[in-house]
């Protein structure tokens, strides 16, 4: 059953159509061949028929019919593929190698195909032969031939090669199909059955290479970074939902408590006041977290890709640095921005001004006063560099890749305002954008940096 299913699959259906397509050009070709040789053939057989029956009339009307009898006797005599016989008006034989007129029409200029008995070192030989007849002064009948046997024998096994070829390749092609449609459908097989372990709940299951480089590898090696994707996305949202559990706990519980110990006692108007914008603070800073939150999962499931458009860097690392000069002078730090040339990309730029307002904001929340921050952009090659570097503590090398993940705060930032979404939003967006994020030791500080694909 499972042997017949393969005639049933789109592999045997393409080898299929591709056989027949192969078998009707080889049979096209073979017919062609047949054709031209048979017609070609044919054609000097008559040519040959033709120049004599035309030396015979000549002489005929020369010599009369001794004369034509004559030379007919010398010709038979010569032996050779040429056939003659002359007859009377009752067909009966005057001259010729042929021992009676044959059973063929009478009409007079017909080309006729006839067979005859031809004997051989003792052996008599059924022939075949092609001939013309023509009616002579006086009644006499004249037939000029030649022995086609041999010119039928090639034209027999080219036949049999038609046929014979037609059902070799028939049958090489079915066996073909089969062998391509087992192969196929053994590789579709596995895809399918590891498919099916993902399905039954088995998400670390990736799809088996074979190592042969095709396009099946090609699509288990696309399969396997979806999944890794998907397993990816899952796992960032069982993240949120933990993380959200237990670190916007706090500051709920925080707004709760102010809200009820102000309705504990009677308070003064402005005790109400002061409650109230403590409230206010705390659903902004909450507020900010969701908005946090919803960039990233916009940027990781590549909602985001549809608001790509050309942009300059420079445009955006001037735009966003200047908004944060005010900040910057109030630490009394130094702001510094170095972007000499444009550098185009495509990409979104509403998500690119906040990863980068992001970086900067960090730059300066953990820089001390008197530091400095320098925002640079350079073109390398065929990529666009940006980075952001500044004086202060820096981050350990070991905790560099923890702080990309989300609502992670280490122990001297703490006390610092925040949610510890700042860096896992610009990697989201970096990954976004096809672009690498890096976090490195600008001794002293902390240098990040985002390499963008230029545009092309």
């Amino acid at each position: 059953m499972r042997f017949l299913n393969l005639f049933r699959t789109t592999a045997f259906r393409l080898a299929l159509v591709y056989l027949l397509l192969f078998a009707a050009s080889a049979f096209a070709l073979i017919a062609f061949i047949y054709w031209n040789t048979a017609g070609f053939m044919a054609a000097q057989t008559d040519e040959t028929i033709n120049a004599e029956i035309l030396g015979l009339q000549e002489q005929y009307g020369q010599s009369g019919l001794p004369g034509l009898r004559q030379i007919i006797i010398e010709r038979s005599s010569g032996g050779g593929s040429g056939l003659y016989i002359l007859a009377s008006s009752d067909f009966t034989r005057l001259a010729g190698n042929l021992s009676s007129w044959p059973d063929v029409p009478v009409a007079d200029g017909d080309w006729v195909y006839f067979t005859y008995d031809r004997t051989s070192f003792g052996e008599t030989e059924r022939r075949s032969a092609r001939a013309r007849h023509f009616v002579l002064r006086g009644g006499f009948h004249l037939l000029v031939g030649r022995d086609v046997h041999e010119r039928r024998e090639i034209e027999g096994r080219i036949e049999s090669a038609l046929f014979w070829s037609a059902v070799i390749t028939v049958g090489l092609g079915l066996i073909g199909g089969l062998a391509m449609s087992r192969n196929v459908t053994r590789r579709l097989d596995v895809i399918n059955r590891t498919s099916r372990d993902i399905m039954g709940g088995d998400l670390a299951r990736r799809m088996p290479l074979s190592g042969a480089d095709d396009e099946f590898d090609e699509l288990s090696d696309n399969l396997n970074g979806m999944l890794d994707q998907i397993e990816r996305l899952m796992g960032g949202m069982t993240e949120v939902a933990d993380n959200i559990a237990h670190d916007l706990r706090t500051p709920l519980n925080r707004l709760r408590s102010r809200l009820e110990v102000t309705l504990m006692k009677p308070a003064t108007e402005q005790e109400y006041r002061e409650a109230l914008e403590g409230a206010i603070t705390e659903a902004d800073g909450l507020i900010a977290t969701f908005n946090s939150l919803l960039l990233i999962a916009r940027a990781e499931t590549g909602e985001a890709r549809e608001n790509f458009e050309p942009l300059d860097l420079r445009v955006v690392v001037n735009d966003v640095a200047e908004l944060y000069e005010p900040l910057a002078e109030a630490k009394r730090m130094t702001l510094k921005v170095a972007a000499p040339r444009p550098a185009e990309i495509n990409g979104d730029r509403g998500l690119i001004s906040q990863a980068l307002a992001n970086l900067i904001d960090n730059a300066i929340k953990y820089t001390p006063e008197g530091g400095a921050v320098t925002v640079s952009l350079k073109v390398a090659g065929e990529e666009a560099v940006l980075e952001v570097r500044d004086t202060g503590l820096g981050i350990p090398e070991a905790e560099r890749d923890h702080v990309l993940r989300r609502f992670v705060r280490l122990e001297a930032s703490r006390n610092e305002p925040g949610s510890g979404l700042g860096l896992s939003m610009v990697a989201a967006v970096g990954r976004l954008h096809d672009a690498e994020f890096s976090l490195g030791d600008a001794k002293p500080g902390l240098v990040a940096t985002l390499r963008f694909k230029l545009k092309d």
